[in-house]
């Protein structure tokens, strides 16, 4: 039996509407799923993005507020409880000022501390009146590094011996205890307090070294470690580029005086006077001197 032409156009045309609607919408929200799915895994990964800028931003700069004031309230203290415990020079039996101790003293070598101790309180007047960090012995992340602020080459001297007392502290984040190490100006202030007094060393140069330039740390930095020392040097070493360790840059000081405790905080710890602008700063002298007249050099910058 033969079929009109445009028969089966109209039998199809007689289906109930909503079987054609349904056989549509059947086929659209399959497409509709795919859309809401991607959709959610956008949103998804915007959060997860936002997340985790927050938690840099936390680490950066939250973090790194919580950590100065824990480093600063800590050295503080520290500082307070050695002057309570050293009486100060009493007055002379006919009424006139007993002796105070001079800035020529011979400087106290401390007695070797154990491996994480909190032994000393470092003071530089050019980055602020409040600035104050703990010294701890060793360069561990944790403890040291990440939570004390400060710490100390085991390798290298202690303070009052001769050599170098070498300081290493992160230049960003964990309170940043050396992110003003290029803002030193030479002839700067770097005061060391220990128990038994202040070491004053006087700011002389940068140095910018690779990783692997412990020549640094020597007792005469950068001379041969064999060759010895005959005077007293600190060196604050910490990464260089801010936020990158593809380098290192080290501050060398040389040892001015020690003052003892009972003679109460030294002059050294008072606000430097600020240099004319034309005066040299650690980046303009980062050529002119280098300990044991051995002359800086650039690891890479």
């Amino acid at each position: 039996m033969s079929r009109h032409p445009g028969s089966s156009d109209r039998l199809q045309s007689r289906q109930p509407l909503e079987q054609r609607v349904g056989a549509s919408g059947t086929r659209g929200g399959s497409g509709d799923r795919r859309t809401t799915l991607l959709g959610v895994l956008g949103e998804l990964l915007v959060t997860a993005g936002v997340l985790v800028l927050l938690f840099i931003a936390w680490q950066l700069w939250f973090n790194d507020v919580i950590a100065t004031s824990t480093q600063t309230d800590a050295a503080a203290s520290l500082s307070e409880t050695w002057l309570e415990r050293t009486a100060p020079e009493s007055p002379a039996p006919d009424g006139s000022a007993g002796a105070t101790p001079q800035l020529t003293h011979e400087p106290v070598v401390m007695a070797t501390p154990e491996r994480n101790e909190t032994w000393g309180v470092l003071f530089v007047p050019r980055w602020g009146a409040d600035y104050a960090r703990p010294v701890a012995e060793g360069t561990a992340l944790r403890p040291v590094l990440n939570e004390i602020g400060i710490g100390h080459y085991v390798e290298t001297q202690l303070p009052g011996e001769v050599g170098n007392v070498a300081l290493a502290a992160h230049r960003n984040a964990y309170g940043a205890p050396f992110g003003g190490v290029p803002d030193l100006r030479v002839g700067d202030a770097i005061v060391l307090q220990t128990a038994d007094g202040w070491y004053t060393y006087r700011f002389r140069n940068l140095e910018y070294v690779k990783p692997s330039g412990v020549g640094v740390l020597n007792p005469v930095p950068q001379s041969p470690r064999a060759a010895g020392a005959d005077e007293r040097y600190i060196t604050l070493t910490t990464c260089n580029p801010l936020y990158s360790v593809a380098e290192r840059v080290a501050a060398y000081g040389v040892f001015e005086s020690f003052h003892p405790t009972a003679g109460g905080p030294p002059a050294s710890l008072a606000a430097p006077e600020e240099p004319a602008a034309s005066g040299p700063s650690a980046a303009a002298s980062a050529a002119s001197f280098s300990p044991g007249s051995v002359s800086a050099h650039s690891g890479g910058r």
